[in-house]
């Protein structure tokens, strides 16, 4: 996922403008503030900085964490109890995959892994089409995701936890969260594209460019502000390339290999945990189907690029939204969402 926030003075005088990048949850954070002594400033971004590595050690799918231990002990006879910050997650997780028909479904992480995605560098090749239909048959699901009290268990041992699809989203909330205790009310963090703002740049509002899936640069740009999120998920963002054919790393749950028909979403949402879970389920959905999706998770402002350079839009963020390029690209504007 992948947007950009502009933030050129135009050659006017310095602004009380403070920006700090980090890496964490293997990405690169982009952590703005506007408004905020200096001090205050950097005392803040280092404590999103530990918010996020805390995050990323704790719902780390493939490394040692407390969601491997999970996953390890899911299907026990006893119903297993995790770290208590695992809770909250995993019951937002499971609602938003049963809103959005399992099209969101971060129970397939036995998929993801056959696929070579849970690793730093995918390199394929694809698994057999045996081990796909096997686990689709399965049909690992949220579902099947039993919570009580602090105890989880799974009755479907096809089930592995994978919230790669919503971690990013939920440690910006987590951030916005903690800034606006220490003070904070005007502020960008971009986790490698899962934005929220609130606030705005002192009179104007924050500036974000969504990138173009065709290549370098951005397709258009959106103003955002008060409090808000902006979501993408793109085909372009972790692939592998395997005797001529690319596969990226967004799974069809029903199929079991990557989504095909869409090559990104981007979601306007209140909550990044949740437009970051709906653009997954949206790109999954493709052009027929997204906005019955998007209407079944309380989305309201979306857009979807199919493979056909088609964009397909909502009428409220076709108003909001500017196209960037020399040419305006084709659309298609959908019944209010």
């Amino acid at each position: 996922m992948f947007l950009v926030t502009f933030l050129s003075s135009c050659g006017k005088a310095p602004e009380p403008l403070y920006q700090e990048q980090i890496l964490a949850l293997g990405a690169l954070i982009d952590i703005t503030i506007w408004g905020v002594a200096p001090d205050a400033a950097q005392q803040a971004a280092d404590q999103i900085a530990e918010d996020f590595n805390h995050i990323h050690t704790t719902w780390h799918a493939w490394k040692p964490s407390p969601l491997t231990r999970l996953n390890a002990h899911l299907n026990d006879t006893v119903a297993y109890t995790p770290e208590a910050e695992l809770l909250p997650l995993l019951a937002q997780a499971k609602q938003l995959s049963l809103n959005s028909g399992n099209l969101f479904n971060p129970a397939i992480g036995k998929l993801v892994a056959a696929w070579g995605f849970q690793g730093d560098e995918p390199k394929g090749p694809p698994p057999d089409a045996k081990t796909v239909a096997a686990l689709v048959a399965a049909q690992p699901s949220m579902e099947q995701v039993h919570l009580a009290g602090n105890s989880v268990q799974s009755s479907n041992p096809a089930v592995q936890l994978d919230l790669g699809a919503i971690g990013q989203g939920y440690a910006v909330d987590v951030a916005i969260a903690h800034l606006r205790k220490l003070g904070i009310h005007n502020a960008i963090v971009n986790a490698s594209g899962d934005i929220r703002v609130i606030g705005k740049r002192g009179t104007r509002p924050w500036r974000i460019g969504i990138r173009d899936p065709r290549g370098p640069g951005i397709i258009a740009s959106i103003e955002l502000q008060g409090d808000e999120s902006i979501v993408t998920s793109g085909t372009y963002e972790r692939y592998f390339d395997y005797q001529g054919k690319r596969y990226h790393h967004i799974i069809d749950p029903r199929s079991g290999y990557p989504a095909r028909g869409t090559v990104s979403v981007t979601v306007v949402h209140n909550n990044a945990t949740t437009a970051d879970a709906a653009s997954t389920a949206l790109l999954v959905a493709g052009p027929a189907q997204w906005q019955r999706v998007a209407r079944a998770m309380g989305i309201k402002q979306v857009m979807l690029i199919d493979e056909q350079e088609i964009v397909h839009i909502d009428p409220l963020l076709a108003k909001r939204i500017h196209f960037e390029t020399k040419t305006q690209p084709r659309m298609k504007i959908s019944a209010p969402l």
